[in-house]
């Protein structure tokens, strides 16, 4: 049997990348997938896929900065599907890299906005659905920029790390639900990965060599599985954890320090 059979999943930011790669992976497990996405070309390209896969799969516009918008995907799932079972926050909207006196309230405002209030949003819409089930699974988004202060990303750090309070915030509270709230930390070749492999010559293989296993990771063939883990009755007892899915880049570490930038400044 399929390990998702019957479950009704919702992701967002489905439409590429990770969150594609995930969807492909709830479709081939028998589950009913919402595909929450902002741009319409890409969230209908990936439901047509999953029902090519012979999955069930719908898509909605969704900006996750709008409260209004993940509701609604909520809603969908239990208007289309019959309930919801699975919740994956996995939309970000970034901000320009810059240093962090150079970050601004709106920055970080839709950093927020796209990830702590996005998460925040779905997983109270979600509650009154996942218990009308008997349970469920929430799988959140972390980050290895937190661990290492990445440069430039000083608003995506502030917000991620709020995610790891949400996170074993809900594990221990819903887990009365029978909700499992766990968070993931991948590292994968999304677009902004083949961005900047087009963009810098030998980024790939640097990107590579920096990790124990010594490859990149691919979003279909390594990231989603982990998050099937977390979804399915495998992980049934385990909740308040963050896994690392990065091949190991988690143990050295990388130097995100930009050329240029003095090590002292007056």
């Amino acid at each position: 049997m399929a390990l998702l059979n019957e479950q009704v999943a919702l992701i967002t930011g489905a439409g590429g990348g990770i969150g594609r790669g995930i969807a492909l992976n709830f479709a081939k497990e028998g589950a009913a997938v919402v595909v929450a996405e902002l741009d319409v070309a890409s969230g209908e390209a990936v439901v047509a896929e999953l029902k090519a896969l012979g999955g069930k799969a719908v898509f909605i516009k969704t900006d996750v900065c709008s409260k209004t918008d993940i509701e609604a995907a909520v809603q969908l799932a239990v208007d289309q599907f019959g309930g919801l079972d699975i919740l994956v926050n996995n939309a970000f909207a970034p901000t320009p890299n810059v240093l962090l006196e150079e970050k601004t309230d709106a920055m970080l405002e839709q950093t927020l906005g796209s990830t702590v209030w996005a998460a925040w949003w779905a997983m109270k819409a979600a509650l009154p659905h996942m218990k009308a089930r008997g349970g469920g699974k929430i799988i959140n988004f972390y980050s290895i920029d937190i661990e290492i202060g990445a440069w430039l990303h000083g608003d995506y750090n502030t917000a991620k790390s709020a995610i790891v309070g949400l996170t074993r915030s809900a594990a221990s509270e819903w887990g009365r639900f029978n909700i499992r709230t766990n968070a993931i930390a991948p590292t994968a070749m999304g677009a902004t990965f083949h961005k900047l492999a087009a963009e810098n010559p030998g980024f790939a293989e640097m990107s590579a060599s920096m990790r124990p296993l010594g490859r990149c990771g691919e979003p279909e063939a390594d990231i989603g599985p982990v998050v099937v883990f977390l979804a399915s009755e495998m992980s049934r007892f385990i909740t308040g954890e963050t896994i690392h899915v990065d091949g190991g880049l988690h143990l050295p570490g990388y130097n995100s320090r930009p050329k240029g930038i003095p090590v002292r400044e007056y």
